[in-house]
Order: C-alpha cells, then structure tokens, then sequence
C-alpha cells in the first residue's frame, strides 16, 4: 500500500478506533453508575446535573478518554508506515480538543477537568505511540 495512504488510513482508524472505545465505556458508565433522573443522551440534562454528581460518575468518563486516547494512539502509531509517534500523539491531539470542548460543554467540577486534561489524552497517546513502537520492531 502506498505509504501516504497508509499514513492517512492510520490517523483515520486511530481516530475511529479510539471513538468506539470512548463511546462504549461512557456508555457502560451509565449503566454501571445510573444519574437518576437524567437522561445521559440530553446533553442539556447532563450539563445541569454535573455539579451535583458524585466523584464515582466520573471513573468511567475519565476511563473513556484516556482508554480511547490509548487504543486510537496506539492504532495510528501501529499501522503508519514512519513518524508512529507523531501519529500518536497527533490522535492525542485530536482527541484533546474534543476533551477540551466536552468539558467546556459540560462543565463539571474543576479537579475532573485538570485531570482529565492533563492526563488523559497527551501522555495517553505518548504511551500508546511507545507500545506500538515496540511491536513493530518486533
């Protein structure tokens, strides 16, 4: 395959796989930790209901970025042909301005938005970028 469209394949999959990821564990959190009363696809329901949740309403959130960020950094980084960890951390990247959006959208509390910030996307895509170096060398 063409190494330019293996690049764009990469970042399109990593983009794609870390999304499915996100989606599905944000979605199990709301079966595993119900906000009663809410319904998690109104998104103005949720934006009212964040300061009144509990800490535990956010595991799976913070879980569905940083696992997302992981898998979708390390997908790119595995299938491009060169550069796998500017691929990486260009997932991350993609993936923080969503984070940084989602937590402008839904503002919850400020100790959640450092961390999730701060943690679950850059460094997430750096270590996904150092897995998948390591297991094309192999």
């Amino acid at each position: 395959m063409n190494p330019i469209l293996r690049n764009i394949l990469a970042v399109i999959l990593g983009w794609l796989g870390g999304s499915v990821i996100n989606m599905g564990l944000v979605m199990l959190g709301h079966t595993v930790f119900p906000i009663e009363g809410v319904d998690p696809n109104d998104m103005d329901a949720l934006a009212t209901a964040m300061p009144n949740l509990a800490s535990h309403h956010f595991i799976f959130p913070f879980l569905a970025h940083a696992l997302g960020t992981l898998i979708g950094a390390f997908l790119a980084g595995w299938i491009a042909v060169n550069h796998k960890m500017k691929f990486a951390l260009a997932i991350g990247g993609l993936f923080l301005l969503g984070g940084i959006w989602v937590n402008y959208i839904l503002p919850g509390p400020t100790w959640f938005a450092v961390l999730d910030i701060i943690v679950a996307y850059i460094p997430m895509a750096w270590l996904g970028g150092k897995i998948a170096g390591k297991l094309s060398k192999k």
